[in-house]
């Protein structure tokens, strides 16, 4: 199929092999590329093609979503998933921001979507439109063009569109594929959403351009998806740390037959990665007791896809990402660009064909994050024996206090140690004296010490950290820390003075 999506090439050559699972539905790759031939018409409207314009779409984990992301593809354009968790305002902002030519959602989220599409002047369809339509002749699609426009987190501003083209996305699956050893036979389960690249690239992408079958549940339900592990039908999982902490409780809740069932079942599948946030060792030492899986950790983002990760085969690391994915070169600077030797922190440097095209409409935050062919991903880590290990943001996980730069997300680890500390959140506030005061939120379960007792606790382990002597917890969180706010009711249990 030449001058076709490379993703979309490779359907052709699995053809009667399973595809997508929803429930009781099941569509084979030949029926996915019917379908999404069948959108591309839909969408094309009679036109030779989309040339690139972009189509916003909402719609929830299933074959629909696919159908229409493949189908914008086959139509020459830049397919912009829609986050299904978004309230209105934050779904708005895209459509403006995008300038999409058309938008689409699923029957039960056009009354979300239709209004916000009027009213943006934009062209609205649905779901069903799209698989209703007759087929038509389609554009061809070279792989240098634009296929996919990802939003950040928006944790340092309004988020931004990466936009990443056929060449760059099929580079990021091809390397995976490899470095994880996907095949034909493998099975996986999406819990995640399909706004993130993890969810998209890591999961949906890889098992489709492997030929494998990817389930698709509606949501993350803790005691589903352990029914799912535990079948003894899946080969591949992968989640984030917050979905490995939710099934680790849920097991602990179940009786334990049911603990068993689930257990035996896990043990069974090749391979569980987690990603998208660090990996707690806690997390990581129980998961390995309930299933006997080491989970695998990587390093990635939505600008590059993934570009570390520890070894499919070999020792994993605990706090560690691994090295370099194939066709992947990463390197650690210092502020002025120079390399820094293995075991100082450097701000990590990425270079290959898996790096995003830029960023929608912004050419000068595009500028600014290349320094001489590198995309600069503004996060801090270290070599050591051969392996990367992230120290955190530069710009939220890095606390310079007192002269000193100190990892947020070290002084987390160690925090979660304390029998007590289930979770925590490590930030630095602006101080006249040090210039960063080390703040904490913990979240606690047990007996919950008092704070003389945890700061005596925490500056004993975290001496070797070089903090204040006046280490002291906070009842509220910057808005930028990353996601990792607690609730104020249990962040405010150690509110110092």
């Amino acid at each position: 199929m030449a001058d076709t999506p490379p993703l979309i090439a490779r359907a052709a050559g699995h053809a009667d092999r399973t595809a997508l699972i929803a429930g009781a539905d099941r569509l084979d790759y030949r029926g996915l590329l019917d379908a999404s031939a069948r959108a591309a018409a839909a969408l094309l409207a009679g036109a030779d093609d989309l040339r690139e314009a972009r189509v916003c779409f909402l719609a929830p984990p299933g074959p629909p979503h696919v159908i229409t992301q493949w189908g914008i593809w086959r139509a020459g354009g830049v397919a912009v998933p829609l986050a299904t968790s978004h309230p209105p305002a934050e779904l708005a902002f895209v459509l403006r921001d995008a300038r999409p030519a058309a938008a689409v959602a699923s029957p039960e989220r056009a009354g979300d979507l239709a209004p916000l599409a009027e009213a943006a002047g934009v062209r609205f369809l649905t779901t069903d439109d799209l698989l209703a339509a007759p087929p038509a002749g389609l554009p061809a699609v070279g792989s240098d063009r634009r296929a996919m426009m990802v939003y950040t987190s928006g944790t340092t501003g309004r988020p931004k569109g990466v936009v990443t083209t056929h060449a760059a996305l099929a580079a990021q699956v091809a390397s995976l594929v490899r470095a994880w050893g996907w095949t034909p036979d493998d099975r996986t389960l999406l819990v995640l959403p399909l706004h993130h690249v993890h969810g998209i690239v890591n999961v949906l992408s890889c098992a489709l351009w492997a030929g494998a079958a990817c389930e698709l549940a509606p949501r993350f339900d803790p005691e589903a998806t352990w029914d799912r592990l535990g079948s003894g039908e899946l080969t591949v999982f992968m989640a984030v740390p917050t979905v490995y902490r939710r099934l680790i409780a849920a097991w602990e809740d179940a009786p334990p037959g049911r603990r068993r069932a689930w257990s035996e079942g896990a043990a069974r599948l090749r391979l569980m990665v987690s990603g998208s946030a660090a990996l707690p060792v806690s997390v990581m030492d129980r998961w390995r007791d309930l299933t006997g899986h080491t989970l695998l950790e990587r390093y990635g983002m939505t600008e590059l896809g993934m570009a570390l990760s520890n070894p499919l085969d070999g020792e994993r690391r605990p706090g560690f990402v691994g090295t370099p994915l194939p066709g992947v070169e990463v390197r650690l600077v210092d502020e002025a660009g120079r390399e820094v030797p293995p075991g100082a922190p450097g701000e990590i440097e990425v270079r290959g064909p898996t790096v995003f095209l830029e960023y929608w409409g912004h050419p000068e935050a595009t500028g600014a994050a290349f320094r001489d062919g590198w995309f600069r991903t503004g996060d801090m880590a270290v070599i050591e024996d051969g392996a990367c290990r992230i120290l955190g943001r530069t710009s939220v996980d890095i606390i310079k206090t007192g002269g000193y730069k100190v990892s947020a997300l070290e002084i987390e680890e160690v925090l979660r140690t304390h029998p007590a500390v289930t979770e925590c959140a490590v930030v630095g506030v602006s101080d006249p004296e040090w210039g960063e005061r080390v703040c904490v939120a913990v979240e606690t379960a047990g007996g919950a010490p008092t704070l003389e007792e945890l700061q005596a606790w925490a500056r004993e382990r975290l001496a070797p950290y070089k903090l204040p002597r006046d280490l002291r917890t906070v009842p509220r969180l910057p808005r930028n820390a990353m996601g990792k706010v607690l609730k104020p009711e249990v962040a405010a249990l150690f509110a110092g003075p």
